[in-house]
Formats: structure tokens, sequence, C-alpha cells
């Protein structure tokens, strides 16, 4: 594998206006990673520390106050095709079918109409969805939406797949069912996939590796590489011992830095 992404010493600060000063917040700090192309990798951290904004300086959708981000050895400068975005809340178009809402990204892009509709079929089929082109956002569950949502990410062909806590919202035996989509669709298709979770269990079950942030301002505490085989080969994963021993290993390392986040919270409530 090669190296596909590069944050190089990545800082981003946020002007705060209180009353009449003016201050700046560092949300992350100093951040240093590299990511191979094809690999899955997770950011796990407590409330506050900076990884939805690690996500959206990556996606484009913010620049770093200090520090670089380079893709494929271009520096990231705004967004783009190259990189898939999909979020916690669904946002597909409620005048849609699953279809159109997968379409209409490739519309943009200037995909012929024919095509447009087989592509859709197609990554409508890898999530999953066969059968249910012509729903509504409103005829479809949650985990069916998110299915459209990373359908529609995927169908213009992006080089990486940038994923903020997606199945956060969905009870836990639709999360557990996504999450092993999600392994099939990135086994299938070689994406680059960086995600961003608030569970444990989802971190260790999904990520080749494991980057654990610290409290704010957000640096790397620890990387921990993920060693469990073949996980689909393994029906009771979640339950075996090396599973319970990396789910140790993080919580671990994320224990002090929960403390502090919270710590950090009070004193902001209370100031």
């Amino acid at each position: 594998m090669s190296e596909h992404i590069s944050f190089r010493g990545i800082t981003k600060r946020f002007p705060v206006k209180d009353g009449r000063s003016r201050s700046d917040f560092t949300a992350v700090e100093a951040i240093d990673l590299d990511i191979d192309r094809g690999e899955f990798v997770v950011l796990v951290g407590p409330s506050g520390c900076g990884k939805s904004t690690l996500l959206d300086l990556l996606g484009g959708l913010t620049a770093p106050s200090d520090g670089e981000i380079v893709l494929d050895g271009t520096p990231v400068t705004g967004p783009g095709l190259d990189r898939g975005i999909v979020f916690q809340q669904y946002a597909l178009l409620p005048w849609r079918t699953a279809l159109g809402n997968v379409e209409f990204g490739l519309e943009a892009t200037g995909v012929p109409r024919r095509e447009r509709t087989e592509r859709a079929q197609e990554f409508l089929d890898l999530v999953g969805l066969t059968g249910f082109e012509q729903r509504h956002p409103h005829e479809l569950s949650g985990g069916m939406r998110q299915r459209v949502a990373i359908a529609r990410s995927l169908a213009y062909d992006p080089a990486v797949l940038l994923m903020d806590e997606p199945f956060a919202a969905l009870d836990a035996q639709t999360r557990e069912s996504l999450q092993d989509e999600l392994l099939r669709i990135w086994e299938r298709t070689g994406k680059t996939i960086v995600f961003i979770t608030h569970s444990i269990d989802e971190a260790v079950y999904l990520g080749q590796r494991v980057a654990v942030l610290t409290s704010r301002p957000g640096r790397i505490k620890q990387i921990v590489r993920i060693d469990l085989g073949d996980r689909a080969g393994q029906p009771d994963l979640r339950s075996s011992p090396d599973f319970a021993r990396y789910r140790h290993q993080i919580w671990d390392l994320l224990r002090d830095e929960v403390s502090r986040a919270q710590q950090q919270e009070k004193e902001v409530v209370g100031a």
C-alpha cells in the first residue's frame, strides 16, 4: 500500500468573541497522521476533541490554521469529488426517491442520464437496497436512509470516504448490521475510509488502526493497530478475548481524556 493521506502539523483555531474581547479557540493541535491507500482508520476521542474538525479539514470544508493536508501528493485546498462524505444526519432530498438521491451527485458532474441510472442502481444493489429504488426517504427506515446516503457518496467513485458518526442515531441491531455492511463494501471497493465514532466497540470492530485523540485541543495520543483477522469469518467476534483486549486498551487511553473533557465542559458552563 502507498501513502494516500498525510496530515502534517495540522492545527485549527477558531476566533471566539466574548463581549468586547476576542480570543482563539484551538480545536486540534499539531496533528501528524499518515493513512495508506485502501486503509480503514477510525478516530476516537472525548466530546469536543476536534474529531469532526479533522474530517472537515480533510473534506476541504474548512482550512487549517497551521500545517497542511496532502492527498495523493496534492495539498487539500477545498472540497473535491475525490472525497465522499457521510454524516450522522442523512441529508437526503425528501422529494426524490432512493434512486433519485443517489443520482443527484452524478447529475452535478455531468454524467449522462442512462449512465446515471445504471450507476445509481449498481450502488443501491451494493448497499442491499435492491427493490427499494422508488421509495422516498419517509418510506425508508433510518438504516435504509443511511444506506442511501452511503450509496450516494460511493456513486461518483471518490477515492476516500469520510464518515462522521454515520451510525450513531441508529438502534443497536441496525448499527451492527450496517457495520458488517460497511466492512463488506470496503473490502469490495478498496476505498480509503476515515471514520469517526464515540463507540469504542465500533472503533475496534471496524478499524485497521484506531487513532485515539486527547481532550481539547485534540492531539493524537496513540495509534492502536487492530489485528482481528477475518472479521466476516468470526460470528461472535465482539465476544472474543482479542476484541476485549483491544477495547480495554483503548478505554485505558481514553479514560483520563474523557475526565479532562468533562472538567473543561464544567469550566465553560461555570464561566
